[in-house]
């Protein structure tokens, strides 16, 4: 495991904020095994950011993502994540975290395109194909994001974070028939959490990926703001 911090803090507060994710990963409450099994395997890799509003950080999060994509394509299989924790102090209101976290992503994808980098063929870059994905290091990847204003207690956490899930990980579970089983354990907890069933789920292939992302409940007309950079 590496853990590459990139804030200025030369306290060991960073480390400190990642061991509290990781007890809040724990925490007997929250719904999502997935990250728990990528916790208890130790396959889950750390970068601390700065405030997710300033883009100081964006070239390190890219290059360190694009390493994780490189080492999940020579080590694959569940569960691995790789989690960005931004060091903000405000809590921002859903929207306005929605709207910044699209900056981010579009930042990454930006920089992975002037990298040379293709994208993942088994995945569409069109954010309104309902098999979207976002493509980091040729890689396609679902992100879950959370943070303090999340309306759902499953998506609050102190301060953003972006967790990148290789979503080839996810076909090796179907091929072994044990998706399903994984999905509604998730949904289950989630239900026991918030006390009721997430709106926005829905499978791959069904509807863009990329309305879940925020963790916000969406709206039938939203249009992403994510646009192609990749070449077609």
């Amino acid at each position: 495991m590496y853990f590459p911090t990139i804030s200025e803090d030369s306290t060991g507060a960073d480390s400190a904020l990642i061991e509290r994710f990781e007890a809040h990963i724990r925490d007997k409450a929250f719904p999502c095994v997935g990250a728990k099994s990528a916790l208890s395997r130790h396959q889950m890799q750390f970068v601390v950011a700065g405030d997710i509003r300033c883009p100081r950080d964006d070239r390190t999060i890219y290059e360190s993502l694009r390493d994780f994509a490189r080492y999940y394509r020579d080590h694959p299989g569940p569960f691995q994540s790789f989690v960005v924790l931004f060091n903000t102090a405000d809590t921002l209101p859903e929207r306005a975290f929605e709207q910044i976290l699209f900056q981010r992503l579009q930042a990454l994808e930006t920089l992975d395109a002037q990298s040379g980098e293709t994208y993942d063929p088994r995945v569409s870059a069109d954010p309104d194909d309902p098999h979207f994905s976002l493509s980091f290091g040729g890689e396609a990847f679902f992100v879950v994001a959370l943070h303090p204003g999340a309306s759902r207690p499953a998506r609050r956490f102190e301060v953003p974070a972006l967790v990148f899930n290789a979503h080839d990980q996810f076909e090796t579970l179907r091929a072994e028939g044990r998706y399903e089983t994984l999905r509604e354990s998730i949904i289950d907890r989630d239900i026991q959490l918030s006390g009721t069933e997430n709106p926005m789920l829905s499978r791959h292939g069904d509807s863009s990926e990329v309305r879940q992302y925020s963790g916000r409940a969406v709206e039938a007309d939203w249009q992403c703001p994510l646009r192609r950079v990749h070449p077609a």
